[in-house]
């Protein structure tokens, strides 16, 4: 059966805040939970963006929850100090946490002021990170020269089972090329089809493991406000890949994002007042093959999270569940 996951928004809620939102989200009846790694958020009024690496230590405590988080070794953090933290959190719960790993967007690394790699070189640090982290999770001293340096090190405190390392990939193209190494999937769409060639070019290329569907959507009162909630929240879902990965401040983000059609818009995020259209849209994702569907609410404030989790926990996760 599909699990049905709550997505934590660092870029657009203070820290806080999105755990007690996490807590109600179990209360309400999701299944796990995820972040993505973030120094800065996609927009300057989104005006938040937690350390992931902290918060996940209170929020694995504060709940029973599985959870997971995107991050992008490399640059802006050490692969070593990424294995440490992905031991630390795995060690105090065992079974309950994954991190996927993806090659980053200059929106968060630029500021070690080193020059921003093309996706080619990107794509070849990400998968010399993934070797290093992985030996270091296997508890081997690791020394390496390329296009990252480590010099003798070693994870003093792990886990008794290493975390899950799962790829980040929007494309059907990085879906394959990294499943030599995942230990899963995690994508993001709303289009079954955009969707289904991701999955399936993963498993085609032998991939592994859990596939996972990140979803965004705006629930609001009406059609108009759950529209003006994606402009005005999540407007950024609508600057295309390669694009999103190369800006790197957020005011030249909001620049471009301003330009968004509603169309645009609705290509990325499931926009609708009636809770049935998101159930049908979801359900139809779901059947693409994903084990699990993580869903983002776009909406920052605290009534639009909380009419959110509320809304799905007594009506719509029931009845996906019902249905399958």
């Amino acid at each position: 059966m599909t699990a049905y996951g709550y997505h934590c928004s660092h870029e657009q809620i203070p820290p806080s805040r999105l755990l007690r939102h996490a807590v109600s989200a179990q209360e309400a009846g999701f299944d796990a939970a995820m972040c993505s790694d973030h120094l800065a958020p996609w927009l300057p009024e989104q005006g938040h963006s937690g350390y992931a690496f902290s918060w996940l230590g209170a929020a694995l405590q504060a709940t029973s929850l599985p959870f997971g988080m995107v991050t992008a070794p490399g640059q802006r953090t050490h692969p070593v100090t990424t294995a440490q933290a992905l031991a630390t959190l795995a060690e105090m719960n065992p079974g309950r946490f994954w991190a996927a790993l993806g090659s980053g967007e200059a929106l968060n690394e630029h500021v070690t002021g080193d020059a921003w790699p093309d996706k080619e070189t990107r794509e070849r640090r990400l998968r010399e990170c993934v070797d290093v982290i992985r030996a270091l999770l296997a508890g081997e001293e690791v020394t390496h020269h390329g296009l990252v340096r480590v010099d003798r090190a070693r994870i003093w405190s792990l886990p008794a089972e290493p975390p899950a390392l799962v790829a980040a990939a929007v494309s059907a193209e990085s879906a394959a090329e990294h499943a030599a190494w995942a230990d899963g999937l995690i994508t993001v769409g709303c289009d079954p089809r955009a969707a289904q060639a991701v999955l399936q070019a993963y498993r085609d290329a032998g991939g592994r493991g859990p596939a996972r569907l990140q979803v965004h959507l705006a629930l609001a009162s009406t059609d108009d406000e759950a529209l003006a909630m994606a402009r005005r929240d999540w407007r950024n879902g609508a600057v295309p890949a390669p694009d999103c990965w190369d800006i790197a401040l957020p005011d030249d983000f909001a620049r471009r994002a301003d330009a968004a059609t509603d169309e645009q818009l609705r290509a990325g995020i499931i926009v609708s007042a009636d809770p049935s259209v998101h159930r049908d849209r979801i359900a139809e994702l779901a059947d693409v093959g994903f084990d699990a569907v993580m869903l983002h609410q776009v909406g920052a404030a605290p009534a639009d999270q909380e009419a959110f989790i509320d809304t799905f926990g007594e009506r719509v996760l029931p009845e996906l569940r019902s249905a399958s």
